[in-house]
């Protein structure tokens, strides 16, 4: 799930992504669609296309994690921003930079140059709702000579290289935009492979792009599946229907052949967002009662049986500096007696093992002395009523990382009185003041200071109590090679990826 308001981000969002790493397996695979010079893939999908494929919104990162889309940077094994359609950059002052374009060329045929990529940009910028990667953001970008583009921004934006690698900014060409509003991915976009045909949000089939600039794909196509169902999806896998089967559920992982489920520490954290604006949990005492009453390490053993660890704060270990530099919360409230209040705890059943956690939170609010009405719905169904704070809580698995690779950004979607996904509805002087320190801070070590202080502001507030952080499942075939493990949940297939 993810945002649909203006200003920063959204749930289901540099510094740090996981060495990619590529990997082996066995499935029966059907040679239908094969070609002498590489096998198409077969792969299942857990979230179908919301929005027809745009490229601003959710379905952003569908498109980056089957390899159609590219933007100016990516995020490399460390989490900087490393070169994709920009070969390098630089910084002019505090306000511009100056990004130097690799040779490339569009799916379409049309050479990526700095015209095509600063109207990318503008129609990005110009989007509605603004795609997640903007959110309260402003810039302006302009072509320079032949091969460079100038990027100012309205407010100094130190993560700005980072904030580029985001799904949502891809650059496609000129063709993407000649209807309109209605902006398409299709034959227009710069990756190893290129969306040819959609069947509703059942299904796509992606061809090999022969002249990407990183060299040929050795799978000649991808054929995608989505199915929401995990059972489903992990059933594909082993009758040999699909090669790659994502997000397999951890009550499903024991059921896979030994050697087939590649498990990635990432950057998702499942929360309890606590309505800090109405009802029962307007009141911090409550709010503190209701993080004094859960258990999280009952919840990373039973329910996701291992598969996760104990929720440590906002962000996970996929953050490997925010371990050493966490700060204890200070100024929480003193629990109150909940005495009888009734709350109403909602969650969404796409991630499978949600429902299970709302269940024992449930119970454990209970015992406590909460009255909970448990709510379960389908997340594109569930998502508005959240964002408008019509539960009292609300649980969900949000990978903080996934929208611009900048942790301050998340933070200030989801937990600024202006924030965009702000399922807390918390609206709080201080963490706005430690939330924008962070954001005006360059040096990359005094800004991941800061970011850890914000947290421990908000943590501070218990709007939001730090439920697991997430360990992904991939179920791949046994001929399966050069499969990514990301764990920012941006990429799926790639040059290297085959059967």
């Amino acid at each position: 799930m993810r945002s649909v308001r203006p200003r920063p981000l959204p749930l289901i969002a540099g510094l740090l992504v996981a060495p990619l790493l590529a990997g082996c397996f066995a499935a029966k695979n059907d040679a239908s669609g094969d070609t002498a010079d590489g096998a198409r893939l077969k792969v299942a999908l857990a979230f179908p296309p919301s929005e027809n494929f745009s490229p601003y919104g959710a379905d952003a990162t569908l498109l980056s994690r089957l390899g159609v889309t590219e933007g100016l940077t990516k995020l490399d094994a460390n989490g900087a921003a490393a070169p994709a359609l920009a070969a390098s950059w630089k910084q002019e002052g505090d306000r511009g930079w100056l990004f130097t374009l690799r040779q490339a060329e569009f799916q379409d045929g049309s050479r990526v140059t700095p015209a095509a990529v600063a109207s990318a940009l503008t129609h990005a910028g110009k989007a509605e709702p603004v795609t997640a990667a903007l959110s309260g953001v402003s810039l302006t970008a302009e072509p320079v000579g032949d091969d460079q583009v100038r990027i100012t921004t309205k407010a100094p934006d130190p993560a700005l290289p980072l904030r580029l690698s985001s799904p949502g900014l891809a650059v496609l060409s000129a063709k993407a935009y000649e209807k309109g509003d209605k902006v398409s991915p299709v034959g227009t976009a710069t990756g190893p492979f290129e969306l040819t045909k959609t069947t509703g949000a059942a299904a796509a089939t992606l061809d090999r792009f022969d002249d990407y600039w990183g060299g040929r794909a050795q799978a000649s196509g991808v054929d995608a599946r989505f199915i929401a169902d995990g059972t489903a999806r992990t059933n594909a896998l082993r009758t040999g229907d699909v090669d790659i089967a994502e997000a397999v559920p951890v009550s499903q992982a024991a059921s896979l052949d030994k050697g087939h489920g590649r498990e990635t520490a990432t950057a998702r954290t499942t929360a309890l967002q606590l309505n800090t604006e109405k009802g029962a949990f307007k009141d911090p005492g409550l709010r503190a009662a209701a993080r004094a009453a859960i258990d999280t390490s009952a919840l990373a053993k039973d329910v996701y049986e291992g598969h996760a660890d104990t929720g440590r704060g906002i962000f996970g270990p996929a953050l490997n500096w925010a371990e050493g530099k966490r700060e204890k919360p200070e100024g929480r409230a003193r629990a109150t007696s909940p005495g009888g209040k009734t709350i109403t705890l909602a969650t969404y059943d796409n991630r499978p093992e949600l429902p299970e956690v709302a269940q024992v939170l449930k119970q454990q609010l209970q015992k406590a002395g909460f009255k909970v009405t448990l709510e379960v719905r389908e997340s594109s169904r569930i998502e508005g009523d959240a964002l408008a704070g019509k539960f009292d809580a609300f649980v969900g698995a949000r990978n903080t990382m996934l929208d611009t690779g900048d942790p301050v950004s998340v933070l200030a979607s989801d937990y600024t009185c202006e924030g965009s996904y702000n399922l807390s509805q918390l609206c709080d002087t201080s963490v706005d003041k430690a939330v924008r320190k962070a954001e005006n801070t360059a040096d990359t070590a005094k800004r991941q200071d800061a970011t850890m202080a914000a947290e421990s502001a908000i943590l501070g507030t218990d709007a939001v109590v730090p439920l697991v952080h997430q360990r992904i499942i991939t179920g791949v075939g046994g001929s399966v090679r050069g499969e990514i493990l990301d764990p920012y949940e941006r990429a799926l297939v790639g040059t290297g990826t085959r059967r």
